[in-house]
This record gives structure tokens, C-alpha cells and sequence, in this order.
């Protein structure tokens, strides 16, 4: 049995789970709603403040299908009740970003700035002008975005220049040795 499938979720206060009998999943809490379609063999059950996700046998992709159900309902719960953030760290002479209503804005050492509008239910904040922290209750557009914005200048292992993940650790290479 899958360890992740089999635990039940338990629904916080203030937040509400409706399933449709074509395995719809709706979650509404205090951050916002969250709608997402599961895979229709998978059984989700609502009972007394708890999920519970379960699967018709033992077939290798029903086996699949379970634990990730219930980890993406999980997410969804926890996205509206408390939401998900990302930051990413610029590092490097002039790099540098900044917010223009909606839209963010970096100098990453190219010709032009790189502008990137905010995707419906994301938020970026900024904490000085080398750290970004991309919000928002939808995980997985959360970690798209900030893979988007990583992706503008990745990080490079000789001096570290680029755009990381504030956990990410960068293995850092010796660069070249002089002549002896």
C-alpha cells in the first residue's frame, strides 16, 4: 500500500472540500479557491473533517495515482489555508530587481531589463533589491514562476553569478591553475 495515499488529510477550520462525482476537487479557504480534476479512477471520499483518497487494485498505475492524488489535495489544503512562497537570490555585480506595479523587473548584466508579468494568483515581493520571493496558493505555478525567473540566468559554478533558490546550494569549481 502507498505510504503517502493511505494517511488521511485532515481538513483545517475555515477551509471546505467538495468533490464532484467526476473527481472534482474544490477547495475553498481564507487565501482563496483552488478547482483541480483527478484522475477518475481514484476514489476520494469526504468524511468528518477528513480526505480520504483510496484506489480500486493494485495496478501499477493505480498504485502511481494514489499517493500523488492525495499529495495534490494536500497541497491544495494547505495552498489556501496558508499559500507557498519561493525565494531566489540574484547574485552578481549589478544584478539587481525591481517591482513596477505587477511586474518584475531585473538587470541581470543583459543589454535590456527582463520583465516578467505576474501570473493569475502569483505575487512577487522583494526584500532589498537582490532577493525575490514569488507567493501564491497554486504550488505548482509558484515553482513555475520561480523556475521561469531562475531560468533567466542560472547560476554558474566558478564565481556563483546567477539567479538561486535561497536553499539552493551551488558546487562551486576551481577554476583554471596558473602556469608553474
Amino acid at each position: 500500500m502507498s505510504r503517502v495515499g493511505k494517511l488521511p488529510i485532515a481538513i483545517p477550520s475555515g477551509v471546505t472540500v467538495a468533490v464532484t462525482p467526476e473527481n472534482v476537487v474544490t477547495v475553498k479557504g481564507p487565501k482563496g479557491e483552488l478547482v483541480k480534476a483527478m484522475h477518475k479512477d481514484i476514489t476520494i471520499a469526504v468524511e468528518d473533517a477528513q480526505v480520504v483518497v483510496t484506489r480500486p487494485n493494485d495496478a501499477k498505475q493505480n498504485r502511481a495515482l494514489h499517493g500523488l492524488t492525495r499529495a495534490l489535495i494536500n497541497n491544495m489544503i494547505i495552498g489556501v489555508n496558508q499559500g507557498f512562497s519561493k525565494t531566489l537570490e540574484l547574485i552578481g555585480v549589478g544584478y539587481r530587481a525591481q517591482l513596477q506595479g505587477k511586474k518584475l523587473v531585473m538587470n541581470l548584466g543583459y543589454s535590456h531589463p527582463v520583465e516578467i508579468e505576474a501570473v493569475d494568483g502569483i505575487e512577487f515581493k522583494l526584500d532589498g533589491t537582490t532577493k525575490v520571493i514569488v507567493q501564491g496558493i497554486d504550488k505548482e505555478k509558484v515553482g513555475a514562476v520561480a523556475a521561469d525567473i531562475r531560468s533567466w540566468r542560472k547560476p554558474e559554478p566558478y564565481k556563483g553569478k546567477g539567479i538561486k533558490y535561497s536553499d539552493e546550494v551551488i558546487r562551486r569549481k576551481e577554476g583554471k591553475t596558473g602556469k608553474k
